[in-house]
């Protein structure tokens, strides 16, 4: 998205062939950005400079892809014409009120279906504002960020909360300046990106159910290099660690503004472990990978999570969806409004519904591994949202 707001030709290695990055281009490509393929995994983004967009002849499908609902609504708000942006059934179940309250203060007329997409935006001529979102989301931070870019004055997100980062990074990246105090970011609109090189470091989450394999299996050893390793998504190494999974870990190097390094997971002693309010934000993306760490323990041990009803917003109500799932599989597992508790006991596999979630998809694939029977998951090509080839990966290295 910054490339395409920015002077010149991007190159961008390592993008992910998932659908959710494939959507981000084609909502891109109809506000008329030129991006090309060099390779499977690289990029070419030309960029139409900040404010350059096109007004698209169509809606705007983000398909799946909540992340690029939100940050795409920041940047087309702040253009002075009428986009309207869609997505699939999931999606348009999704609370987008969180967005839509901001970018009205700073100027844009947002149109909605009670809250939910699709959104029709009329955007142009907006002016930065002071925002505390409710809830804690790095979502409706870049969200804000990004219209900020555009909007007249200076912008500012004060988070109750921190969370993760790679927006200012990345906005750095491109050359603009953001201010930083304390628990606040803020930018200064009107500044103008320049076209970059740069290479997408592995993602943790992904790398976490690996963790969770390792850490449920005896005897297992897995490496995974080049891993970002980002301060404020490295929270889930702690946890995972407290669950009595051995972690070894380096920092090979910076790009962007982003650590990356090598992660080696292995089988250690497991033990009960939990996560509270306070930690549940750092970490929301990551849980489904932990309760699958959590199923694949010996008898008795317990995983609690508190704190985490943002979970039933995702691509699923994944609280609910989890807990059926483990359950058909033979875990105790005991539902609360914000969260769960899975006690492990010896998995019997059976048929479950990853309600078309990828994470769900990928947990119970995992788990499944220390089954004593076939587990069959509906839904399992969800997977192709964030990670094509899991199953490939899951079948190599459990063969």
């Amino acid at each position: 998205m910054l490339a395409a707001l920015a002077d010149g030709e991007s190159v961008i290695s390592g993008y992910s062939p998932g659908a959710d990055c494939v959507a981000t281009l084609e909502c891109l490509r109809g506000l008329g950005v030129a991006i090309r393929r060099s390779d499977p995994v690289t990029i070419v983004v030309t960029g139409r400079g900040l404010g350059g967009l096109r007004s698209p002849t169509a809606p705007l499908d983000a398909v799946n892809s909540g992340t690029t609902m939100r940050l795409l609504s920041g940047i087309v708000a702040g253009h002075p014409f009428r986009t309207t942006i869609t997505g699939d059934a999931s999606i348009q179940r999704r609370p987008m009120r969180r967005v839509i309250e901001p970018l009205t203060r700073m100027g844009a007329r947002i149109a909605s279906e009670n809250g939910r997409p699709p959104l029709v935006i009329d955007g142009g001529g907006l002016h930065g504002i002071a925002h505390e979102p409710e809830v804690p989301s790095a979502q409706v931070k870049s969200c804000v960020l990004l219209a900020g870019l555009h909007a007249s004055g200076r912008t500012r997100v004060i988070e109750r909360i921190v969370t993760r980062d790679h927006t200012e990074h990345a906005l750095e990246a491109f050359g603009a300046s953001v201010g930083r105090d304390g628990t606040a970011i803020e930018v200064e609109g009107g500044q103008r990106l320049h076209a970059q090189t740069l290479t997408v470091p592995g993602d943790i989450s992904g790398a976490v159910f690996w963790a969770a394999l390792a850490g449920g299996t005896p005897g297992s050893d897995i490496r995974i290099q080049g891993v970002g390793l980002n301060l404020s998504r490295i929270a889930v190494l702690e946890v995972v660690r407290r669950a009595g999974v051995r972690l070894e870990w380096s920092r090979d190097r910076e790009h962007a503004g982003e650590p990356v390094g090598t992660l080696d997971f292995t089988f250690g002693e497991p033990e009960s472990f939990s996560i509270d309010a306070s930690e549940a934000p750092l970490v929301i993306d990551e849980i489904p990978a932990l309760a699958a760490l959590a199923a694949m323990m010996p008898r008795g041990r317990t995983f609690t999570v508190r704190g985490a009803g943002e979970l039933r917003v995702k691509e699923s109500d994944r609280i609910s969806a989890l807990v059926g799932g483990f359950r058909a599989m033979g875990s105790a597992v005991e539902e609360y409004d914000d969260g769960f508790t899975l006690e492990s006991r010896p998995l019997s596999g059976g048929a479950v519904d990853a309600a078309g979630d990828h994470r769900l998809a990928m947990a119970f694939a995992i788990a499944a591994t220390r089954a004593s029977a076939p587990t069959t998951i509906a839904g399992a090509s969800s997977v192709d949202v964030s990670y094509p080839g899991f199953f490939d990966e899951l079948a190599r290295l459990t063969r």
